[in-house]
């Protein structure tokens, strides 16, 4: 009987759970608005344009893009970005080269012009916009951790 009571208890709390979960599901990036109603979308602002490189955070970052792109082709018949980019266009545009990792397929090997996987630059690389951030953030990158001097807690080891 006690076994039957908990099982009851049990399949009760597992049927409202779903219940419960959805008054809860709420994305704190839309606010107080449930995730089944539509919100209207914030403002577009101007993407950062100052051509200023940005530090990476961790390594292996893709560079985010310091300028407007707005009105770039970048489709399967064009790539705007190649136009700086590319190889053959720095000396003239002063844009940094792409990386030497977008001439390789993916077994490695190199290839003589910009591989088709790495051909969507927006995949990897963004613009930004100074905007207070969504959700709260504390990261920090390995460089300050590194640095930080060590807490009561732990000793330099040697």
């Amino acid at each position: 009987m006690k076994n039957l009571r908990s099982g009851l208890i049990a399949l009760f709390l597992f049927a409202a759970s779903p219940y419960v979960t959805a008054q809860q599901a709420l994305d704190r990036m839309r606010g107080p608005t449930p995730l089944a109603e539509t919100v209207k979308p914030a403002p577009m602002v101007n993407p950062d344009n100052s051509d200023v490189r940005r530090v990476r955070n961790y390594a292996m970052q893709p560079p985010v893009i310091p300028h407007k792109i707005e009105s770039y082709q970048v489709d399967k018949n064009a790539n705007r970005c190649m136009m700086c980019h590319a190889r053959t266009r720095t000396q003239e545009s002063q844009a940094p080269m792409i990386s030497v990792t977008h001439f390789q397929n993916r077994d490695g090997n190199f290839l003589a012009e910009l591989s088709p996987r790495r051909y969507f630059c927006l995949q990897c690389h963004v613009p930004q916009a100074e905007l207070p951030p969504l959700v709260p953030n504390n990261f920090k990158d390995v460089d300050t951790l590194l640095n930080q001097a060590p807490t009561a807690g732990q000793s330099k080891k040697k």
